[in-house]
């Protein structure tokens, strides 16, 4: 049973990280696609191919998670997942990465504060996969808020740069 344990957290943290370094990725992608001010038919092609990247990250990510509750079921636990701040926040950025990449598709929300709410969700995901967040929710949703809003001035910040070494 720990072997199954340690290859289902393998496979959790495996798709945090997949999909924080292929968002990476695909906001570097963006902005090169977006030099010359339009997305020609090869470079969404390669976005096409990073969306996949992130699909894959995120299937792997939640199926590990739902393997590692059934274990936990399993083995009756003596804290079950579903009581814990961790297993909530965990939840919480999964579902939001998921809303975010939907109304990004459906252009509900600006692409500028899309990509960089789903940016810090998948970066924050990956640290909670290894233990590095802060204990309690409130904290996470304060810490992914700063975050975000970091993030966005930042990216605004090389988008615009980049724009202007055409």
């Amino acid at each position: 049973m720990t072997t199954l344990i340690l290859f289902l957290l393998f496979c959790q943290t495996l798709g945090a990280w997949t999909g924080a370094f292929t968002a990476i990725w695909g906001e570097i992608a963006y902005i090169r696609a977006m030099r010359d001010g339009r997305v020609d038919r090869a470079e969404r092609e390669h976005l096409n191919v990073i969306a996949h990247g992130l699909r894959f990250g995120m299937t792997l990510l939640l199926l590990a998670s739902f393997g590692l509750i059934i274990v936990s079921f399993i083995t009756q636990a003596i804290v079950p997942p579903a009581l814990t701040a961790s297993y909530w926040i965990f939840i919480t950025l999964a579902l939001l990465i998921v809303a975010l990449s939907w109304a990004l598709s459906r252009r509900h929300v600006s692409f500028s504060l899309g990509s960089s709410a789903a940016l810090t969700a998948w970066w924050l995901l990956a640290y909670l996969t290894i233990g590095r967040l802060p204990v309690s929710y409130g904290a996470a949703v304060a810490l992914y808020l700063v975050l975000t809003a970091v993030l966005y001035a930042a990216l605004r910040l090389i988008r615009h740069l980049a724009g202007r070494t055409r």
